[in-house]
């Protein structure tokens, strides 16, 4: 049974350990992230977490981790009983769901679904409406933790550099992510959200298919919308 999907960015510096001696620069963000996160365990304890790679790859439940690769030793686990043994090459998608669990939910259990960047709309769609029959066929509830980043291109001193094409894109992108626009979210064209970095296009566009594989258009809640670093963050819940 499906229950809620709680949307969230990527940034290593949600983490505070990551953020050098200044933890309170992105606490706005953090403690946006921690709540939905919360409302999400509040619905399910079983979780799938959408997110995107440069190679399609599905992580277990029982996956370990660490954030030593973003310069400090943060383990994170994707469940309650993990692996003795670390995966030192799991994706920020993983690592930041790993986090994210262990701080709110420890008791959850996650696994990863990591969708290529280069996944064709329509690959998108079908990967959507099968997870959506697979939680409904499914009497336990089960939430989604989509981990998805906007463009990174909206500031001379973002990641991507500044596009000025990009704050347009990123302003409809983020009123489709607030009114669950799923429709908006199918339409994204992978060449420009390619171009203005970005990334979290096909982890949103199997979610909209979630919702509008059964025409459910979804409830949705906005608790944070913002681009601190020249990149778009958006957090939210959409419940069924």
């Amino acid at each position: 049974m499906f229950t809620a999907a709680a949307l969230v960015p990527s940034p290593p510096v949600l983490v505070p350990e990551l953020n050098g001696a200044d933890a309170t620069a992105t606490a706005e963000l953090r403690d946006a992230a921690l709540a939905v996160v919360t409302r999400l365990a509040d619905s399910a304890s079983v979780w799938t977490v959408l997110g995107t790679g440069a190679t399609e790859q599905t992580i277990s439940s029982d996956a370990v981790g660490s954030f030593a690769g973003f310069g400090v030793d943060v383990p994170v686990s994707l469940s309650p009983d993990p692996a003795s043994t670390p995966d030192l090459e799991l994706p920020l998608a993983a690592l930041v769901a790993g986090w994210l669990r262990g701080r709110v939910a420890p008791h959850a259990v996650v696994d990863v679904r990591i969708f290529a960047r280069d996944s064709s709309p329509m690959a998108c769609a079908d990967a959507g409406a099968r997870l959506r029959r697979d939680l409904d066929a499914d009497p336990q509830p089960h939430g989604l933790l989509v981990i998805a980043d906007g463009a990174n291109t909206l500031t001379p001193k973002a990641p991507g550099s500044f596009d000025p094409r990009s704050p347009e894109f990123q302003n409809e992108l983020d009123e489709a992510l607030a009114a669950g626009d799923c429709a908006a979210i199918a339409q994204l064209d992978p060449v420009v959200c390619e171009e203005f970095g970005a990334f979290g296009r096909a982890a949103w566009q199997v979610l909209a298919s979630v919702f509008d594989s059964v025409d459910d258009k979804p409830d949705a809640t906005t608790l944070y919308s913002s681009a601190p670093f020249g990149v778009g963050y958006h957090v939210g819940l959409w419940m069924p």
